[in-house]
């Protein structure tokens, strides 16, 4: 007994191996998983651009399906409602162009005038050193042959755009028919019982981003138009320019109406102080009024997100994906909070109200 302790001693039991690949196999497994990881994260972080403009597509056809719904409720097609949405939004375009790029043209124009006629270099006054400044800046402008790689850059830029602005809408347009189907498709890999709730939270995050987008719109439109007049009565120089701005900038959460107020108070600078306080006043007075009166009715809270969550949301993602991607930044945090509240917090989706922007947040066909 005891030596054949001892050969047994010496040896590698088979338990013992079985053990031993087991643990190499798991070793293998979680090496695979790991790296699997890292190269579909990278893949992601090569492909954010095309991901950003893919939920920019997601974000718009949220915003344009009650629209197409209650055209389809009127026996209108759908695909047909999507052209009309569509023709809506360049006649809008086209609007923009021939009655108010005439008059911003006049006053860039007249702003670049401005810089040139008063260089005298006396570095008197904030109107002085600003146009002093503008007028520097186009002095030192290269030659026209100089400019003949930059101008290509541009117009490879602007074609970049354009691909990209065509490749959202048309994503836009496929989301309006596919969105169902995509569904389906995923909830099918599901056990049964997450399927509704998984599909319910899917629609509940397409309202919210219907209604953000609508009220945004209804924003931007409102503060750019009451911004504009404004501005002219306190003899704003560029009032049309900057309340334009004003409007759009209020697409940038929390920076965008800090950047407006600068600009205001910087154009009135080139007038008077006391101009640009009464530029500063107005932006103030009208933040107040859509802060407290309008985005309450408007919004009502669309998305669900605090003031605080949403700064923190637009400052992270602009430290780790850039300025561009600002503009996802209520989408995404929004996307996030709902899916938070459905697996932590428990909270059904069907019982989550979304306020009725221009159409009600809920699908009709």
């Amino acid at each position: 007994m005891p030596r054949q302790h001892d050969r047994g001693a010496g040896h590698t039991t088979h338990d013992e191996w079985t053990s031993v690949a087991a643990t190499a196999r798991r070793a293998f497994v979680a090496t695979a998983v790991a790296l699997a990881v890292v190269v579909v994260a990278v893949a992601l972080w090569e492909l954010k651009v095309v991901l950003a403009l893919v939920l920019f597509g997601f974000t718009i056809a949220a915003a344009m399906r009650p629209g197409i719904d209650r055209l389809d409720s009127w026996h209108v097609p759908r695909p047909v409602g999507v052209l009309i949405h569509y023709a809506a939004v360049l006649a809008l375009i086209a609007l923009f162009l021939s009655f108010v790029v005439p008059t911003l043209t006049d006053q860039v124009q007249a702003a670049l005038h401005a810089a040139q006629t008063h260089h005298t270099g006396t570095g008197g006054g904030w109107k002085a050193k600003v146009l002093d400044e503008v007028a520097r800046r186009l002095h030192h402008l290269p030659p026209a042959g100089d400019l003949v790689q930059p101008a290509l850059a541009v117009g490879e830029g602007a074609v970049k755009i354009l691909v990209g602005i065509l490749f959202t809408f048309a994503v836009a347009a496929y989301w309006i028919f596919e969105r169902d189907r995509t569904v389906d498709l995923v909830t099918s890999f599901l056990p049964r019982p997450r399927r509704k709730t998984v599909r319910d939270t899917w629609t509940l995050i397409d309202h919210k981003l219907g209604a953000f987008v609508r009220g945004e719109l209804v924003l931007i439109a409102f503060v750019s138009t009451l911004a504009t007049f404004a501005l002219a009565l306190v003899g704003e120089p560029y009032w049309l320019l900057v309340g334009i701005a004003t409007g759009i900038l209020e697409v940038i959460p929390v920076v965008g109406p800090l950047a407006a107020l600068a600009l205001a108070v910087g154009a009135g600078l080139t007038a008077s102080w006391h101009t640009a306080v009464l530029a500063g006043s107005v932006l103030l007075l009208i933040r107040l009024l859509e802060d407290y009166l309008v985005t309450p009715r408007v919004l009502g809270g669309a998305v669900g997100l605090s003031p605080l969550l949403t700064l923190v949301s637009v400052s992270v993602t602009a430290v780790l994906f850039g300025g561009f991607y600002v503009l996802l930044s209520v989408p995404l945090a929004s996307l996030v909070a709902t899916v938070f509240d459905v697996t932590v917090r428990g909270v059904d989706p069907t019982d989550v109200e979304v306020p009725t922007v221009i159409f009600p947040s809920q699908d009709t066909g």
